[in-house]
């Protein structure tokens, strides 16, 4: 009885291992594992420009019908990307690419950001020496209001307070 159990046990560990076998390639093959939704927000409905994840117009329908045709032949984001820059130009994609004068979208705002960030290390140490110059050019107790105006404040004041 212990030799069938064993044959059983083999026979099942065989049928296993050529499953995982015959999986492998099907689990590995590129695009797979995509789906539609996963890949809507990259695009935008070339009619009402709007990203294809929002937007209801029979026109994103058939973007989204195109892009489910090319997960199903097994194409990679990348190849579906492509694919999508073909048929329907450049303004299908959500994310302009960063090539050409479209790098000018990435490489900008650092540059701005960094050029900003410099400008306050320089002027800020210079701000703060001016203030303190010209609180040291200043005479405690000293007035820079004439004798009438002082005066006049002093009743203001008094008026206030009184």
């Amino acid at each position: 009885m212990s030799e069938p159990r064993h044959r059983r046990v083999a026979i099942l560990v065989v049928l296993a291992l050529a499953a995982l076998v015959m999986a492998a390639p099907v689990a590995a093959a590129p695009g797979r594992g995509l789906t539609v939704t996963e890949l809507e927000p990259n695009y935008m409905c070339t009619v009402c420009h709007e990203p294809l994840n929002a937007s209801q117009s029979p026109e994103a329908a058939q973007e989204r019908a195109v892009i489910g045709s090319l997960i199903a032949q097994g194409d990679t984001a990348a190849q579906i990307e492509t694919a999508m820059v073909a048929q329907y130009g450049p303004a299908v994609l959500a994310v302009p690419s960063a090539s050409g004068f479209n790098a000018v979208l990435y490489i900008l705002p650092p540059v701005v950001l960094l050029a900003a960030l410099g400008s306050l290390a320089v002027l800020l140490p210079r701000w703060r020496r001016r203030g303190r110059a010209a609180e040291a050019l200043a005479v405690p107790g000293a007035s820079a209001l004439d004798s009438a105006d002082a005066e006049r404040l002093e009743e203001e004041l008094a008026r206030y307070d009184g």
